[in-house]
């Protein structure tokens, strides 16, 4: 028999917080609802009074945002299921994070898959502080200063992204290519990279996405190459090489 996991929910809509309890109650019996919280500065003495395994956050509330939340509880380590409205900023930095979060009005198929996701790493004690790195990439003003969290064959790696030279598809998995010569197998296909990696990603092919800082030069010969920086030469296909000149346009 399993442990249930400690969680509260951080919601400052009675609505929402209600619908939330009623599908944890219903579908999700390894949850044990400990407490909950109206808004960020009633949360933050909560969590640290609670020590929960798991919360349900909120992006957006009264008297701070999630963000907040997590920097005032930067010294407890926890699962976080953060649940928002849709906002492309936020779900970009959230996925590079590999963060868990689920869209309002909340669907019970993604809560069950989020919430057996997280007792999956508790169960395999794969925890670590992520919320830091959550908290450290929305601070962080430039896209490509921050950090993504890449899920392995072997559980996480963090790596910054400035140090990403390139990523090519391999099937399931990404293969990135870093500045220290190191190669990560992801188990995520190229398109979750493609739509979540800022400026200066940019794809050159169905299977390359590179780091225009990297680049030493580009070649029209055989139809179109770049030349980087490891020495790799990289097919730049006729349906991305209009976007990949227009990035060294001034």
């Amino acid at each position: 028999m399993f442990e249930k996991i400690r969680s509260v929910i951080i919601e400052d809509e009675s609505a929402a917080r209600e619908a939330l309890k009623n599908y944890l109650s219903k579908y999700c019996p390894q949850v044990e609802l400990v407490g909950e919280a109206h808004n960020a500065k009633e949360a933050i003495p909560l969590l640290h009074e609670l020590e929960p395994q798991l919360v349900f956050l909120d992006v957006e509330m009264p008297f701070g945002n999630a963000f907040d939340v997590l920097e005032g509880c930067k010294d407890l380590i926890f699962e976080t299921i953060f649940v928002t409205a849709f906002s492309e900023y936020s779900l970009k930095a959230l996925n590079q994070s590999a963060a868990y979060y689920l869209l309002k009005p909340v669907s019970i198929e993604e809560l069950i898959l989020a919430v057996n996701k997280v007792q999956q790493h508790i169960l395999k004690d794969e925890i670590f502080n992520k919320n830091k790195i959550i908290v450290e990439n929305f601070r962080e003003e430039k896209p490509e200063k921050r950090q993504i969290i890449l899920p392995t064959l072997g559980g996480f790696e963090v790596i910054k992204m400035e140090k990403i030279i390139r990523l090519q598809g391999n099937g399931n998995f990404t293969d990135i290519y870093l500045s220290d010569g190191n190669k990560k197998m992801v188990c995520r296909f190229l398109k979750h990279f493609s739509e979540i990696l800022p400026y200066p990603f940019v794809r050159v092919h169905k299977s390359h996405i590179i780091n225009v800082n990297f680049v030493k030069s580009y070649h029209k010969a055989d139809g179109g190459y770049v030349l980087l920086e490891d020495k790799s030469e990289i097919e730049v296909s006729p349906a991305y090489k209009e976007d990949f000149l227009k990035t060294f346009k001034t």
